[in-house]
């Protein structure tokens, strides 16, 4: 009887480490879910910042002012536009 409650005994202290081990995986596990999202929501909202700068970089009215202030570039015209002629591709198409 006595080896019984011995082996009765053993058996309830291993579960109840068990127990014990699994909770606090359990904890941890759902503070690192929390985290994790947490981080997702912070990721979301500067993923949605950047994309509306991006939409606001790229207006043509921006990129015209651009070129023009920093690239000296100016539209193009008949006046200042050079034409090429290529004669021999000219001579070899049918």
């Amino acid at each position: 009887m006595m080896r019984l409650n011995l082996i009765l005994l053993l058996a309830v202290l291993i579960s109840a480490l068990t127990l014990v081990k699994v909770q606090y995986r359990s904890r941890w596990l759902y503070a690192e879910l929390d985290n994790e999202q947490s981080l997702y929501r912070r990721l979301s909202a500067d993923n949605e910042r950047l994309k509306v700068d991006i939409r606001s970089l790229a207006t043509s009215n921006r990129i015209e002012r651009i070129a023009k202030s920093q690239l000296q570039m100016h539209p193009a015209s008949p006046a200042v536009t050079t034409y090429v002629n290529d004669q021999a591709s000219a001579r070899h198409t049918p």
